[in-house]
């Protein structure tokens, strides 16, 4: 009998395991290299080394087994839970964090988006420099690509001594342009996760999405 699918055990307790070992990637970076790996049509994908790279390709120090199982457990129920991001109805969405006004605000919000981005880019294409992708997911990856680097631009901009500082207007303005990019880059996330969805049912018609852990 197929057992029920792992149960999400919910953000604050993966965030408490991370932080437990030492995890060198933040949550939410961690998110969008699962769904990366999620979404890949890369055919040795493996979720399990996915998980080791968090770690730098090692898994850390463990008491016993059973914290080992423990860990992948947890982390699988994440993986289930982005897993329904592959549904047109359920796009994924980016961290809420840093979201206020003040440039320490807007330094966290860039900070995370790149993290972020990097993540899913890394996430999807592993330790390959090439994956063949379909037209759309290709697109979408340039363009998440594009984003990336203007946001890495802001924070070069507030990493220099401005002189004279940036006003409120200005300040504003630049997150309301964070803002609007991290909503185009949730679009082609979207779009690049249906796209490889559609890539991999031509590659193998019979394996259907990637599995769901149990």
């Amino acid at each position: 009998m197929k057992q029920p699918s792992l149960k999400y055990v919910g953000d604050k307790r993966i965030r408490n395991l991370l932080a437990r070992y030492a995890c060198p990637v933040p949550f939410h970076a961690v998110r969008t290299r699962l769904l990366g790996n999620i979404a890949t049509p890369r055919l040795d994908a493996s979720p399990v080394q996915t998980v080791k790279d968090l770690w730098g390709g090692e898994l850390p120090e463990f008491d016993d087994m059973d914290a080992v199982n423990l860990l992948f457990q947890d982390l699988m129920s994440l993986w289930n839970s982005l897993a329904k991001h592959q549904s047109r109805s359920k796009p994924f969405k980016l961290s809420r964090e840093g979201m206020g006004s003040s440039d320490d605000d807007l330094r966290r919000l860039c900070e995370v988006r790149t993290e972020e981005l990097e993540g899913f880019i890394d996430g999807l294409f592993g330790a390959d420099e090439d994956v063949d992708l379909l037209e759309r997911a290709v697109e979408g990856m340039e363009q998440i690509g594009e984003i990336n680097a203007m946001i890495r631009g802001v924070l070069d901009l507030l990493d220099r001594p401005a002189m004279p500082p940036a006003t409120d207007k200005e300040r504003a303005a630049t997150l309301k342009n964070v803002k609007n990019l991290s909503r185009i880059a949730e679009k082609e996330i979207h779009a690049v996760i249906l796209s490889c969805k559609r890539a991999r049912a031509q590659l193998i018609p019979q394996s259907g999405p990637p599995p769901t852990f149990h």
